[in-house]
């Protein structure tokens, strides 16, 4: 099997395609959390050297095989913050939220 391999561009992190698709500061600030801590999450199973399919990626991080197919950029807004936190704790990583003027 291939080893899973998350995708960790940072390029598609546009904080202003966020905003462009947000009626509102709220959901793209939220939008832009998740989409941030997914790239991070993804960056941090990429560099970590672990061989691990999407089945065994998805049973460390506590979540369905499905769910961790979410993980590549065009679907990882599914994730809510609380499961990106969970995702984080299973991973060894802690989360942290920086609140800076919008």
């Amino acid at each position: 099997m291939k080893p899973f391999k998350a995708t960790a561009d940072k390029s598609d992190v546009d904080a202003n395609l966020w905003c462009a698709l947000a009626e509102t500061p709220a959901p793209a600030t939220n939008r832009r959390a998740r989409a941030e801590s997914m790239r991070q999450i993804a960056a941090i199973v990429n560099e970590s050297g672990w061989t691990w399919t999407r089945a065994d990626a998805a049973g460390q991080c506590g979540v369905t095989q499905p769910r961790m197919s979410g993980l590549p950029p065009a679907t990882r807004l599914r994730f809510s913050i609380d499961a990106l936190v969970n995702i984080a704790a299973a991973i060894g990583r802690s989360a942290r939220f920086d609140l800076q003027l919008a």
